[in-house]
């Protein structure tokens, strides 16, 4: 089966492709390297011994698509690319409207076009918004969000359950995520972002390494147990591997389905500090902000339907994710 991954180049596109290619899938990936490194594709061959096909493009760039669909003629999507920061979003809400949106919108019509019918799509478990309570489920309402990020999932899970009440061969599954942590044990890929870090893991190794003076925990005043952010954080590879499992699904069935993909359980942030330090042997310096806006107090998962209806369930725990955490920023 030919794949095309839009934004493959990323953190969680990348661990994809490297499953993909280690099971026999052809993966052609869209990125305009906003924020990949230009080396992933030799890394991922590296790991894999293939090579994904790549074009450096805007997902955003309907014509550059087509011209990419006609040569590639893709059996399958699965759609990675977007600006994903929630911090961010509330600061250039726009410019994430347009970004998310527009290369949704061109990818599809892309896909209307050439007939190909699959599509694996990135969610998120922003989409439960503030009031649904944890674990979040999936027959939850998810017509709210707390920031920009957060909408444009909303939205886009929208438009792809119109996309496929409309054409009754369409197959969409979109994967609510929740906190994605970890590397490749290989240490050759893993979550480097540019500048500086709006995710939790990728601030901690490099507060740990030296190359940022500290850690600011967002709040210590929530109504948790040690008064810090409670998130359901997921090894990278484990979800990397639930997409292929979509794929797989996608490949039988017709329709939408929305899945959640995190481990059911919750970790503070301090805990995941102290697994961190366990892990690495290294002290973190930190200290203790105000809170951040849009974040929430608790999240995680029921992960019940990712089980029975994809026989997928997350394999390694906290503490192998902030091993291989630690050890790709010393492998780089």
């Amino acid at each position: 089966m030919r794949v095309l991954v839009t934004g493959g180049a990323g953190f969680i596109g990348s661990h994809t492709c490297v499953e993909l290619l280690n099971h026999g899938y052809e993966a052609i990936v869209v990125d305009n390297l906003c924020n990949a490194k230009p080396d992933v594709m030799d890394r991922i061959e590296k790991i894999c011994g293939k090579r994904p096909t790549f074009y450096c493009q805007d997902v955003c760039d309907r014509e550059a698509m087509r011209e990419i669909f006609a040569k590639e003629k893709p059996d399958a999507v699965i759609h990675f690319a977007g600006l994903k920061a929630v911090g961010e979003s509330c600061s250039i809400p726009l410019r994430y409207y347009r970004n998310n949106l527009d290369s949704t919108l061109s990818l599809l019509e892309c896909m209307q076009e050439f007939g190909c019918k699959k599509i694996v799509f990135s969610s998120s478990a922003t989409v439960y918004g503030p009031y649904n309570p944890s674990p979040y489920v999936e027959s939850m309402p998810v017509n709210t969000a707390t920031n920009p990020y957060g909408w444009t999932k909303v939205f886009i899970e929208q438009i792809l359950r119109d996309f496929a009440a409309a054409d009754s061969e369409l197959s969409v599954v979109n994967l609510r995520y929740f906190n994605p942590i970890g590397a490749h044990e290989s240490g050759l890929l893993g979550d480097d972002p540019d500048g500086i870090p709006n995710n939790l893991m990728p601030y901690i190794v490099r507060v740990a390494a030296g190359q940022l003076e500290k850690l600011t925990i967002f709040g210590d005043d929530y109504d948790t147990p040690d008064g810090s952010c409670i998130r359901d954080y997921l090894h990278v590879v484990d979800l990397a591997k639930g997409h292929l499992k979509a794929l797989e699904y996608a490949s039988k069935h017709c329709g939408v389905e929305a899945v959640n993909l995190g481990t059911g359980r919750g970790q503070s942030v301090f805990e995941l500090v102290e697994a961190f330090e366990k892990a690495s042997g290294v002290k973190v310096n930190r200290i203790v902000g105000g809170r951040r806006e849009g974040d929430l107090p608790a999240i995680w998962a029921d992960t019940s339907k990712a089980e029975a209806l994809l026989g997928w369930t997350a394999d390694k725990t906290v503490e192998e994710m902030c091993a291989d955490s630690w050890n790709f920023v010393n492998h780089k």
